[in-house]
């Protein structure tokens, strides 16, 4: 029997924030630190920097930007069947858990990637990305749900500080199996060394933990509103209710101008999250391999612990300066840190963009999705609506992935896509001071 809380309860808040603790493992040991590693270590015992996928050669970082650009556009288009689906059915409950499950198994198949079965380590790794961010965003439908206006901001970046913890704990674990992987009684093998079998170990382990703590989330979150409508209507209303969504939006020019915004700014934001320790490994002088190992994932423990401060000064300040005028500001030292970011090389250097990156990601994150709920009109529809926030978001990912990865293709260097990056905090900040 299904567990019952109260909207704006204690209860409630907690489970439907604890869900970012279960699945930011996934954002953090394989988009952000240890895949980054193992992809680039792979093609380093092989001697070779581009691979041969569907005739074409491709190099290493152009190859993974395609395959995340693809996912995504896979995902802008899932999601809004999937999201009319939940809320003519009203158990969008039940997706949540699906691809929760979807991206958990997918993280375990990550044990397997090989430079040799190039095609089915690539699906592993697109539905890993599926499972993850479909899961992302019918929980972020949840919160107009779970929690009242004024509890938005705070429960948004409560969310996203649970998941830094959490995540940064399973990484701690994750970089002891790497770095002295004879404690945990891994060895050497002739074709694998110790601390790659430990890499992918930690794929394994990211699964097993979003699988795990999601079902405290899933005791206590409802199952959603349900809409009466005949069957066949289902698979295309989600298309439908998008179209109506943008229709209101058309007489709340607040929340459009707002989207406009948010959709330059978080090509941005998304693209650099997934692409930053794919750059870091190629474009920053580390030495040996080792240090490369321990530099990467550093960095990307000082962003972790960082971001949790960020976030809730970006909440704060919200509080005392309004959420548009705090993310103006924040889209600005956002523009000052990828100038920053095309100049460095040394591991120092990289470590300073890391702590600036930390400041603003987590904030701006949890700042975009809780001003999007409280300029959202009244409605029961908030399935939709969140849907039509998640699909500029991926849309918007799909474009910044796929121009980063031919910038990389065409020019052989990575910095240009930086730079890019910064002229669309610079533009998304400017569009931001037309939301009155």
């Amino acid at each position: 029997m299904q567990a019952k809380a109260l909207k704006g309860s204690k209860k409630i808040l907690f489970a439907w924030a604890f869900y970012d603790w279960a699945n930011s493992v996934y954002s953090l040991v394989i988009s952000s630190a240890i895949f980054p590693i193992f992809y680039g270590a792979l093609f380093r015992m092989a001697d070779v920097e581009k691979v041969t996928v569907f005739g074409a050669e491709i190099a290493r970082a152009p190859l993974i930007s395609y395959v995340t650009s693809a996912a995504f556009l896979f995902i802008a288009i899932l999601t809004p069947i999937l999201s009319g689906i939940a809320d003519y059915l009203g158990n969008k409950k039940f997706f949540l858990k699906f691809f929760c499950y979807l991206g958990g198994l997918s993280c375990i198949g990550l044990y397997w990637f090989s430079l040799e079965h190039i095609y089915l380590s690539l699906v592993c790794y697109f539905l890993g990305l599926v499972g993850f961010w479909v899961s992302f965003a019918f929980n972020n439908s949840y919160l107009p749900d779970i929690a009242f206006p004024e509890q938005q901001d705070r429960v948004s970046a409560k969310g996203f500080s649970l998941g830094y913890v959490g995540s940064v704990i399973l990484l701690l674990l994750n970089l002891a199996m790497v770095m002295k992987p004879e404690i945990f009684g891994i060895t050497d093998s002739p074709d694998t060394p110790a601390a790659l079998k430990a890499m992918r170990y930690s794929f394994v382990s990211v699964g097993i933990w979003w699988m795990l703590f999601s079902q405290y989330s899933f005791y206590y979150m409802p199952k959603g509103n349900k809409k009466d409508a005949p069957a066949h209507k289902l698979l295309f209303n989600g298309f439908k209710e998008l179209k109506l969504v943008w229709g209101q939006l058309e007489n709340n020019r607040k929340l459009k101008r707002y989207l406009v915004a948010f959709f330059v700014y978080s090509m941005a934001v998304q693209t650099v999250m997934l692409i930053a320790a794919f750059f870091g490994e190629e474009e920053i002088s580390w030495g040996s391999d080792e240090q490369r190992t321990v530099g990467l994932i550093s960095s990307i423990l000082i962003i972790q612990l960082v971001a949790i401060v960020g976030a809730t000064l970006t909440a704060k300040a919200s509080e005392k300066f309004g959420n548009i005028p705090t993310l103006i500001g924040v889209n600005a030292l956002w523009t000052l840190i990828c100038v920053y970011a095309y100049f460095v090389v040394s591991p120092i250097e990289f470590y300073v963009a890391a702590g600036l990156v930390g400041m603003v990601m987590g904030g701006i994150q949890a700042l975009s999705r809780s001003t999007y709920s409280k300029l959202m009109p009244a409605t029961q529809d908030t399935t939709s609506f969140f849907s039509f926030y998640d699909v500029a978001e991926k849309i918007g990912i799909v474009i910044g992935t796929f121009i980063y990865g031919a910038l990389a293709q065409s020019s052989g260097d990575l910095r240009n896509g930086i730079i890019m990056f910064g002229i669309f905090f610079l533009v998304g900040g400017l569009l931001l001071k037309r939301v009155k």
